[in-house]
């Protein structure tokens, strides 16, 4: 299931470098961090549990899903962030308003997620919010193969530090599937995924850690019915490279 969950986080050696980063970052005056990367590596879990983790010390607000109309991105920004509660729409102007007249002694942060589907007119005004210094900034964006968007006009002048995330390495998925079934308890089933057999969902997914889900959701599907009819075809000690390009396939990372 592709639900973002701090609890779900796994934390690998490349992944712990750019989360500390990204930690050391929000202790600077910077005004604006982007936190980049291509679909399914993380960006979203990453930003989950940072919010978890800095919520309890000072104020942080994050917005998962964007708000593409701006009279109701800054209505919501009033209230999440300076407890303004506004009976109808905000503009910039009243937003600015509110945040010099609730200014907060720590500069609250606000978390923007899949900020590439914010309007050029909206980034830009919140440049300007990121300028007063009342709020910060951290934005999470996708970088495509087409498009780096971290090249973008409203980012380029910007952004003072940003942290990429990337896609795992055969070891790194051996390392989080384990993870993932030894924190469920299933310790049988994590030492079923041998590195022989990651290599090979590696080869399907390239390490993507959204793509890995879907296939080991799959097969695990494909397990429970060889459990239930088939049994004798499940030893237990390693997984079946049949299962595996039978979940590939009914994903449909093979075309057959």
């Amino acid at each position: 299931m592709d639900i973002v969950d701090a609890k779900d986080y796994v934390q690998l050696d490349r992944n712990a470098a750019v989360y500390h980063g990204l930690k050391e970052a929000v202790k600077k005056p910077l005004k604006m961090i982007l936190v980049f990367g291509k679909p399914g590596t993380g960006k979203s879990m990453m930003l989950n549990k940072l919010y978890k983790e800095l919520s309890p010390q000072q104020k942080v607000t994050y917005i998962q899903t964007p708000i593409i109309d701006e009279s109701e991105f800054f209505k919501v920004m009033a209230y999440e962030v300076f407890q303004f509660n506004s009976p109808s729409p905000l503009n910039f102007t009243q937003f600015i308003e509110i945040s010099n007249y609730y200014a907060m002694e720590t500069t609250p942060i606000v978390i923007l997620d899949e900020a590439q589907l914010y309007s050029e007119s909206l980034m830009e005004k919140i440049r300007l919010i990121s300028d007063s210094r009342k709020v910060k900034f951290i934005f999470a964006l996708h970088k495509t193969e087409k498009e780096d968007l971290i090249a973008k006009e409203h980012f380029k002048t910007r952004i003072w530090e940003s942290q990429e995330l990337q896609n795992a390495t055969p070891s790194e998925l051996t390392i989080y599937i384990q993870k993932k079934l030894l924190r469920a308890n299933y310790f049988d089933i994590a030492n079923m995924f041998t590195e022989k057999s990651v290599r090979h969902i590696h080869q399907f997914t390239d390490g993507n850690y959204r793509d890995t889900n879907k296939l080991l959701y799959s097969l695990f599907e494909i397990c429970s019915w060889y459990e239930e009819n088939r049994p004798s075809k499940l030893n237990f000690t390693s997984m079946p490279t049949k299962l595996i390009e039978m979940a590939a396939i009914h994903i449909g990372f093979i075309d057959a």
